[in-house]
Formats: structure tokens, sequence, C-alpha cells
């Protein structure tokens, strides 16, 4: 008779990197991870990725949804949802299927939105110039809305 040893499921295990902590190297989790403190490194997180308004994280992020509302310098891709809340910003490059952005976020870099299987086949139908604007939260988004932040 086999028994389970860890009565805990990975993805439902949250870690915390807390405030004044620094963390050099990549972090990797199937649940959620929680950043208070610095990454100078990558995060791949199962779950999801927080990062507080004091948070840093110097290297790339891959979750299935993120809330972000401190400091990112690298790629971040969530694969289901992506939250900037007002206070973060972002220097790099994002990826992800759905995106709420709030009044004072600043993002620099470049945005790919909407699923990437759908993309893939959209992309060889027609050409990128022909493409509509992106759409958060019912609003047209333009790329002079970031300019100057």
């Amino acid at each position: 008779m086999a028994r389970e040893v860890s009565g805990t499921p990975p993805e439902s295990v949250i870690s915390i990197i807390g405030p004044g902590m620094t963390v050099v190297g990549d972090c990797q989790t199937e649940g959620t991870v929680r950043v208070e403190g610095v990454v100078e490194g990558s995060i791949s997180a199962g779950k999801a990725v927080v990062i507080g308004k004091q948070g840093k994280v110097i290297g790339n992020v891959r979750t299935q949804d993120a809330v972000i509302s401190g400091h990112v310098n690298g790629t971040l891709i969530a694969e289901s949802r992506l939250e900037l809340q007002a206070t973060c910003q972002i220097d790099g490059e994002v990826h992800t299927r759905r995106m709420q952005l709030e009044e004072g976020a600043v993002l620099n870099g470049t945005v790919q939105m909407g699923d990437k299987r759908k993309a893939s086949g959209a992309a060889s139908a027609a050409p990128a110039a022909g493409k509509a604007p992106a759409s958060i939260d019912g609003k047209r988004a333009t790329a002079a809305a970031s300019a100057g932040r």
C-alpha cells in the first residue's frame, strides 16, 4: 500500500522573498512566489507571482497569473492574466493573454497579448500593420499613452 509522504500539494505552496532579503539566482516552484525583497535572477512559478511595492526582479518572470506592484527589469510572461498596479514599473517585454493596467503604472517595452496558438495562425494570414490596436478594459491603447512617463 503506497502512502503519500507530503500532505501539501506543491501548487498550493506560497514562497516569500521578504523585505530586506536579496536572492541571487533563479527561483522555481509549482506554486506561488511573493517578492517583497530583491531577486537577481529568473522566477518560474506554476501558479502565480506577486511582486509587492518594494519588490524588485532583475531577470525574467514566467507564470500563469501575475500581480505586479514593484519593479521588473526583464521579460514578463503571464500565460493567463497580468495585473499591473499603479505603483509598478516594467522595463522589458510583456507577454500575456489578458492584462489589467492601472493608471500610474509604467510600462517601458513591448507588449504581446492574446492566445499564442491563435496568434501564430493569424500572423501568417494578415500583416502586422493591419492589426487593430490592443484593448485594455475596453479602451484603446496607444504607444503615445506611455510616452513621456
